[in-house]
């Protein structure tokens, strides 16, 4: 009935079984008249279930010609078909275990974006899309009323709810501060070295561009471009498409020195104090190392966290020996591989736990 368009969910699924477990479901025609009560909530939805039920109660269909049972189990055997030229296994023959598939999602876990095909990026969209949900939050000024306890007793309502209960104040109502989202800002290279990588991190801009309200990205190779309005939009096929079109310097040098300072100083007003930064890069810079340690510095007293994605961080034995990286890493808050997704589960829990530690 669902893919025939009916709106079922969880809540009709239990309803049904409560039907069922009313009446007597042995009965064909009040098992029908159960079900058809709690699934069918529209007049549509009577041929569709129509449909379904005689398909459900529909006798077996006969066994195709050449099908024969085992002996051995008698009438709960499966039937089988036989297949000519092929050799039996006898029945007490060991065989060798095999384990079951995994899905694809948790095959992709710990897979190198660098090695990801088209259709198993798109499989990943759709774990991006739930990451980008997951963001730094702060405290906001407003307050929140309700009955768990908070931080602050709210004598007010408490004093309206003891009226019902001659004066008693069996209900206490507190107040919390509400919890609002804190900017996100996410940097991405673009460049030559990062372009096996790149795409995947896209998307993933992408996606939190379009999840969250305070959320700005920007890509650099060369120079920076911010590509905020190009990834908004319900497509992401044609958001990343204007973002890609959008960028001049793809696949080209680095120099992240002369991109951040672009950002401090063009767009630091946007970009706002108390933003959780991130960089997505691998620290090859062809720019002056001084000026990109200069520039972090001054990132790092806007930003209320500093997070740097390094793709080569994943490598056994790395160390940052790269100009650009070795400047870099004294003004990063956390400093963390972003070639996997596991990476960026990693950052969406470490961001909503609100990156205290440095």
């Amino acid at each position: 009935m669902r893919a025939g368009g009916a709106r079922l969910g969880v809540g009709e699924l239990l309803a049904a079984h409560r039907a069922l477990r009313a009446v007597d479901p042995s009965d064909p025609a009040q098992a029908r008249d159960a079900l058809r009560a709690a699934l069918c909530s529209r007049r549509e939805d009577l041929v569709l279930f129509d449909t379904a039920f005689a398909e459900l109660v529909a006798p077996p269909k006969p066994a195709p010609p050449g099908a024969e049972m085992l002996d051995e189990l008698g009438p709960l055997a499966l039937p089988r078909a036989a297949v000519p030229g092929v050799a039996e296994l006898p029945l007490d023959a060991e065989l060798d275990p095999v384990p079951s598939a995994a899905s694809e999602i948790e095959l992709l876990r710990e897979k190198d974006f660098a090695a990801y095909s088209d259709a198993e990026r798109a499989v990943a969209r759709r774990v991006l899309e739930r990451l980008a949900r997951h963001g730094p939050e702060r405290p906001g000024r407003r307050l929140r009323h309700g009955r768990r306890r908070g931080s602050h007793p709210d004598l007010r309502r408490t004093v309206r709810a003891s009226l019902r209960h001659d004066g008693e104040p069996f209900e206490r109502h507190w107040r919390s501060p509400q919890e609002r989202p804190r900017p996100l800002v996410l940097i991405c290279d673009v460049s030559g070295s990062m372009e096996p990588y790149a795409r995947v991190l896209l998307q993933y801009l992408q996606a939190c561009v379009a999840a969250r309200r305070r959320a700005e990205a920007f890509v650099f190779g060369t120079r920076l471009t911010r590509v905020t309005g190009e990834l908004k939009g319900r497509d992401p096929d044609r958001a990343l498409a204007r973002a890609s079109a959008s960028v001049a310097d793809w696949s080209g040098g680095t120099r992240i020195g002369d991109a951040l300072a672009e950002l401090n100083r063009e767009y630091g007003r946007r970009v706002g104090r108390g933003a959780v930064v991130v960089v997505c890069s691998d620290g090859w810079d062809r720019g002056d190392p001084e000026q990109l340690g200069a520039e972090m510095a001054r990132l790092r007293r806007c930003a209320h966290r500093l997070v740097w994605l390094n793709p080569l961080k994943a490598a056994p034995g790395y160390e940052p020996l790269a100009r650009g990286m070795n400047a870099a890493l004294p003004h990063v808050d956390l400093f963390i591989a972003g070639n996997t997704l596991a990476s960026l589960e990693r950052l969406a829990e470490l961001m909503e736990r609100g990156l205290e530690a440095r």
